[in-house]
């Protein structure tokens, strides 16, 4: 096949090739050698299994296990349903996280949701999910992180002071920042800080449950009396709580957004995601029940941030470090969303759904540079600009109906591409369980908040019409057609950096 390249100026009037296009050999440090084998540029297979964990549960556990895990309590009505919620809630995840593991080890392509909906059911449902998480889910979801992060590194230093707003999102914007520069960098250095960052998140966690479970075991049990009094249980409010339950244990799924980095996918996707779930569900229900132990329910609900109100109870002035930890736990949680994130969009743009720069890996760091630097300018846009949580209320449940989509498209395809190789299948009432439970949540989204959740659908189905517009249509103009690409490769990104 003849490679393409763009011709500039050359000062003595020939032509020679620019930085933009494939070379026919490389050297490891990007230099020509005459007669060398051409390198194959693409992204790398670096995500070993501890990595794949790593990003699991570093992504999962947020700040929000630290701050405010209250939600299930208050509307589960007792310490003792609470505790069964979290458990719940994390065995629907695991049915989740083991239908995913299929659909990984069976389509080997990088691009979670987008990518299995697109081999599911065609490449007009995919443009609607991908058109939802670039204008919205994706920025918002990214700014609100990264609002905690700045608000917890900066809350030390003004303790007991309220930090200022435009302090907050100065440093905010640092830690977007930071994270763009790691992710676009290198591949090997993005891993090695996620398992220090996940290594963190345990150690913290850890501080909390060790002491807690020991008062327990001493006779600290006071609070656990009457634990499922029936009377205080409000059956109206169980469907709220596994709802704030789902949300917790939330992105299982980014692993399969990097499929194609994954090492021996077959083996390491089901495994890395099993062993991360395992680990989550302990965690999130031992720190409750340590939480328990020290804190009365009335306590926790009344609390700002539970981990520093149960610090400030047993270990005094060793509370000011769990700022840090949380501001730790959101940087985690961005750094690995954006690594999974970054290669939905490279995967759309190499299935023509994007523009085709998307699509271009950098020639020496392997890394997909410009699918991961297209979110900054709309994070920082709706962090400066925007209603974030109004945002995130009006999208949010497209994210659950969505994976049940994706779901669905497992059954869907166990019917209609019965001979596809399966290396790890599920019982079919695995992906059919979790796929009822995310399309109940669509509808209690319905049902508690018909006015936002209408308004998201209305952003939603805007995607329709781009999807005519800017794929289905043939006639689109020159500009339009250069800038998107009519026909896509998988292109190298040679920068012009020594």
């Amino acid at each position: 096949m003849p490679r393409r390249t763009v011709s500039v100026p050359h000062p003595n009037g020939d032509p020679t090739p620019s930085n933009f296009g494939e070379k026919e050999s490389l050297k490891s440090n990007g230099d020509h050698h005459a007669g060398a084998p051409e390198e194959k540029v693409e992204l790398r297979k670096k995500v070993t299994l501890l990595r794949g964990i790593s990003m699991i549960i570093g992504t999962i556990i947020g700040a929000g296990i630290f701050i405010s895990p209250k939600g299930i309590l208050k509307n589960s009505g007792s310490v003792g349903m609470s505790l069964v919620v979290w458990i719940a809630c994390g065995i629907l995840s695991l049915f989740g996280a083991l239908s995913y593991a299929e659909l990984g080890t069976c389509i080997k392509k990088s691009g979670g949701h987008y990518t299995y909906i697109l081999e599911a059911f065609g490449p007009q449902v995919a443009f609607v999910r991908l058109w939802v998480d670039m204008i919205a889910i994706r920025p918002a979801g990214m700014a609100v992180i990264a609002l905690a992060f700045g608000r917890y590194i900066l809350e030390p230093i003004f303790m007991p002071c309220e930090i200022p707003d435009i302090a907050v999102k100065l440093a905010t914007t640092i830690g977007i920042t930071l994270v763009m520069y790691l992710n676009s960098m290198s591949v090997s250095w993005t891993t090695r800080i996620q398992n220090f960052l996940t290594f963190s998140k345990l150690l913290a966690i850890a501080i909390i449950i060790v002491p807690g479970v020991y008062l327990l075991f001493k006779g600290e049990t006071k609070n656990f009396e009457n634990a499922f009094e029936v009377n205080t249980v409000q059956l109206t409010g169980l469907p709220l709580a596994f709802y704030s339950g789902m949300y917790a244990y939330a992105g299982w799924f980014y692993l399969n957004f990097v499929t194609e980095e994954v090492e021996n996918p077959e083996r390491t996707v089901p495994l890395a995601i099993c062993i991360s779930m395992v680990i989550v569900m302990i965690c999130y229900t031992m720190t409750n029940v340590a939480y328990y132990t020290v804190m009365s329910a009335e306590e926790l609900l009344a609390s700002d941030a539970v981990a520093v109100t149960f610090a400030e109870k047993l270990m005094g002035n060793f509370s000011v470090a769990v700022p840090f930890f949380v501001a730790m736990s959101c940087f985690g949680s961005m750094n690995g969303c954006l690594f999974a994130i970054s290669r939905m969009f490279y995967v759309a743009s190499r299935e023509g759904q994007l523009p085709e720069v998307l699509s271009m890996i950098h020639i020496r760091r392997h890394t997909p540079l410009p699918a991961v630097l297209v979110l900054y300018p709309f994070t920082l846009l709706i962090l400066f600009l925007g209603d974030i949580y109004s945002l995130l209320n009006f999208m949010s449940f497209m994210r659950w109906l969505f994976i049940g989509v994706a779901v669905v498209g497992l059954i869907y395809m166990r019917y209609t591409r019965p001979d596809m190789p399966r290396p790890f299948k599920v019982p079919i009432f695995i992906p059919a369980v979790f796929s009822f439970t995310c399309f109940f949540m669509v509808f209690l989204s319905l049902w508690s908040d018909p006015i936002n959740t209408g308004i998201g659908f209305a952003i939603s189905l805007t995607g329709i019409p781009a999807y005519f517009i800017f794929i289905h249509f043939e006639r689109k103009p020159k500009w339009f057609r250069k800038l998107s690409g009519q026909k896509l490769h998988n292109k190298k990104l040679q920068m012009a950096t020594a």
